[in-house]
């Protein structure tokens, strides 16, 4: 895409520190409507906000995930958890995603593989108005019938207890920076995500432990937890896994930037 308006945005972007202000110029000027919101929208982004939140969506897994302000956006590197999930998970199985934010994962999920169930929870209300607008946007893929629920609460407790054993899957993108390296963390992320999708507590792995520590009571026989940690949190997750009756193992993607931890139930 080329032409003055183009170019003038990219040029504003370059002057913002923008490292790949080509194609945020081309994914602004699409998604503006006109040259004043085009404007606004640049302005937004200069300032600091997340691209996602100014054009309203993000690409993830081959989806687009609408993404409100304020609400976590879907980092790449999350892929890989949906990729090793999608290989855990049986046809027709039952999947939970927690700290869903958008939703993103979950819906990435049932894309690749026949769901009978999908539930979604975050404790943050804004982001699950988010997942509630992405779910009812979904068209599902041709081999799915999956029920697709978002519910609002803290972890397991909004959950029907008829999900208890019968879950395949669970996957967490829980918060996992430590409390004390949140001011640290890139503008966009501290200023414009909600601060509980980020601080994981003193070293990072309190919501980890909660998750973890609930997991057997809602996993079948030989199901699996699949949370996203850093390379150095591994040891202390594999701890917190064992501890829970989980058997832990860890996966890394070096071209993602990945690290999980995948927790077997036993069979």
């Amino acid at each position: 895409m080329t032409g003055p308006d183009f170019d003038a945005v990219v040029t504003r972007l370059r002057a913002a520190g923008c490292v790949f202000a080509e194609d945020e110029a081309e994914l602004l000027v699409s998604a503006a409507r006109d040259r004043r919101e085009l404007e606004a929208m640049v302005r937004r982004r200069v300032d600091g906000q997340p691209l996602e939140h100014v054009i309203g969506f993000a690409e993830f897994c081959g989806l687009t995930v609408l993404v409100d302000p304020g609400v976590f956006v879907p980092r790449r590197r999350s892929e890989f958890l949906v990729g090793q999930a999608a290989k855990l998970t049986p046809v027709r199985g039952i999947a939970i995603d927690l700290c869903c934010g958008s939703g993103a994962l979950g819906l990435a999920l049932a894309a690749a593989v026949e769901l009978a169930g999908l539930h979604s929870v975050d404790v943050d209300p804004a982001a699950v108005r988010c997942a509630h607008r992405n779910v009812a946007a979904t068209q599902p893929p041709a081999h799915s019938s999956a029920s697709l629920r978002v519910y609002l609460g803290d972890l397991y407790e909004p959950l029907p207890d008829s999900l208890r054993g019968r879950v395949d899957v669970l996957l967490a993108n829980v918060p996992y920076v430590p409390t004390g390296e949140v001011p640290f963390l890139p503008a966009e992320a501290r200023e414009y995500e909600a601060r509980v999708a980020l601080d994981g507590g003193a070293d990072g792995l309190d919501v980890l432990r909660r998750v973890a520590g609930g997991a057997a009571h809602w996993l079948v026989p030989g199901g699996h937890l699949l949370i996203e940690i850093s390379e150095r949190q591994v040891p202390a997750a594999e701890a917190a896994f064992a501890s829970a009756g989980l058997r832990p193992a860890v996966v890394s993607s070096e071209e993602l930037g990945a690290t999980l931890i995948v927790g077997g139930s036993p069979a």
